[in-house]
């Protein structure tokens, strides 16, 4: 299968089956999604959800974070992973959205990664998510399902790569949410250490299918 039947595959099936896939963060406004996803670098969304509720309500705020300090801070999230530095991070986050951005989360990649403990990934995330912008964040499951799928090669190093590629095939107005439908496949379907393969229902375009079983890709079925 070539790369543009599987680009298409991809489009197709999830277009009609999953046509609104979400963050399972919890989140009211930009502000609380960019702590939640702060937060949830090398964690579990099921644990920042449990967390956040807390820390929300007594810092509803980037001007409630930059008035806090660290021992104050550090409670609300020492269950999460790397406790000492997110709280840093929040801290000096908060900070500077009320200094340098007006109290309000930026709105482009180029001035969230500013932001301390924000990387190009959390960027991507908050601008897929809140202004629907064509940008594909790549974690750990984006990695791993883009690679399997054949819409990746093998041969992509970074996430920086895998990003690139998604981008460029990946029509604008579906960047947004194919983020969602490769996280979810990987989170429900396409896990790391043993895939579903026997329940996936895309295995018909997927190339470590055809690899992993020495078959051609079982045929499309009706759904």
């Amino acid at each position: 299968m070539l790369k543009k039947e599987r680009y298409q595959a991809f489009i197709d099936y999830f277009s009609k089956n999953m046509p609104v896939a979400e963050t399972e963060l919890e989140y009211e406004n930009p502000f609380q999604l960019l702590i939640a996803v702060v937060l949830s670098a090398q964690c579990t969304d099921k644990r920042i959800n449990m967390v956040t509720p807390a820390l929300f309500r007594d810092f509803p705020t980037p001007e409630h974070l930059a008035a806090s300090n660290f021992d104050e801070l550090f409670p609300y999230i020492k269950t999460v992973s790397y406790p000492n530095n997110k709280t840093k991070h929040l801290l000096g986050l908060g900070k500077m959205l009320v200094e340098d951005f007006n109290s309000e989360v930026p709105d482009t990649v180029a001035d969230l990664i500013k932001l301390p403990g924000v990387g190009r990934k959390t960027a991507n995330v908050i601008t897929s998510v809140v202004w629907q912008q064509p940008n594909m964040a790549v974690d750990t499951h984006v990695f791993r399902v883009s690679k399997r799928l054949g819409l990746v090669p093998m041969s992509a190093k970074t996430p920086l790569e895998v990003e690139k590629q998604l981008v460029k095939h990946i029509p604008k107005e579906f960047i947004h949410q194919a983020h969602h439908w490769l996280i979810l496949h990987g989170r429900y379907t396409c896990l790391a250490r043993k895939p579903k393969c026997e329940e996936c229902k895309i295995s018909y375009f997927c190339r470590y299918y055809e690899k992993q079983h020495g078959l051609k890709p079982a045929k499309k079925t009706k759904s």
